[in-house]
């Protein structure tokens, strides 16, 4: 009970929130670029718990179905269709046995999509993650991403005896609200918090850092978002420590150049932090292009915490709203 892949699209691999607890000993964390479309997409398939999704890039891939499934996409709206006729994102959906998942019929709104089954894929976790790490190939499915022919295993496929039209339809009658904190994040700022050594960098740097315009440089990827723009100094450059390094540091290398750390970051760097980017904001980034623009807004430290809150409130809200979705697929 799988799906075949048809086509692989760009970059499809799967992810979860991350693999905590071994950065000490060197490992990344990896995980979902978008967390909050990670999570929707989990919840709107009917599950609890952390299963990996397929986080899909910019041209996603061509799936067939060979078992009935119920799934659900959240992020980026890359032009899904299931055997020609378009889909929605955010919603409950079945697919059946022969059914064709394509992206790409319209042009993609955002960058990462995802795409979440009932039950979860069949993966084999590593280190308590089913996350892929690319750069050292494990996790996920092989440790790699997706290539045409290959056979991802469904955890729980849906029973072949039941009436999937039927079950569409009732999915299609729940009525499915997305709290406003967990809406598509638009804003025309990211928002950031001092970095550890924010007082050390010049007040030209600073001022550029939270008033400049920064476009993102084709030289990014899963690891790191380098940013062209305004080149950032320290008020007295000098030698520091590594340090561990977290999803959305902002480090500027000794060429001036800021870099903000993304979710295949490293375990450690030297490198002076002027900034972090706001949790909340981190989705804005994760579907942000190359040659996209960005500006920063300071935001303090009890109003970032506060957002973190709001939005955790938000998803334990949605999980009880959709206790009829999990009751109709249990």
């Amino acid at each position: 009970m799988s799906l075949t892949v048809i086509k692989p699209g760009m970059l499809s691999s799967f992810q979860d929130r991350g693999r905590e607890g071994y950065q000490h000993q060197g490992i990344p964390a990896a995980g979902a670029m978008d967390e909050r479309a990670h999570r929707l997409a989990n919840a709107l398939a009917g599950n609890a718990g952390d299963p990996a999704t397929l986080e899909m890039t910019l041209t996603g891939p061509t799936l067939r179905f060979d078992a009935p499934a119920c799934f659900a996409l959240a992020g980026a709206d890359l032009g899904a269709t299931l055997n020609g006729r378009d889909l929605p994102v955010h919603r409950p959906l079945v697919a059946q046995a022969g059914d064709t998942l394509a992206f790409g019929a319209r042009p993609a709104v955002g960058v990462r999509g995802y795409l979440a089954v009932h039950g979860g894929f069949a993966l084999e976790p590593v280190m308590g993650s089913e996350s892929t790490y690319l750069r050292s190939g494990f996790g996920g499915f092989h440790g790699r991403a997706l290539a045409r022919g290959d056979q991802l295993p469904l955890r729980k496929p849906l029973d072949g005896g039941r009436d999937m039209d039927a079950l569409q339809d009732a999915l299609w009658q729940l009525r499915v609200y997305l709290p406003s904190a967990l809406g598509a994040p638009r804003r025309s700022a990211v928002r950031f918090l001092p970095g550890m050594h924010w007082h050390e960098f010049s007040q030209a740097s600073r001022r550029a850092f939270a008033e400049a315009e920064f476009r993102i440089s084709p030289q990014s990827d899963r690891m790191g978002y380098r940013l062209l723009g305004p080149a950032l100094s320290m008020s007295e450059p000098r030698q520091m420590l590594s340090e561990a390094a977290c999803f959305g540091t902002v480090q500027v290398p000794s060429g001036g150049e800021a870099i903000i750390l993304m979710a295949d970051r490293q375990t450690t760097g030297g490198y002076p932090k002027i900034a972090q980017i706001a949790t909340v904001d981190l989705p804005i980034l994760a579907q942000a292009a190359p040659g996209q623009t960005l500006r920063f807004q300071p935001i303090e430290l009890e109003a970032a915490q506060r957002l973190d809150g709001e939005r955790e409130r938000a998803f334990a809200q949605l999980q009880d709203t959709l206790a009829p979705l999990r009751a109709l697929l249990a």
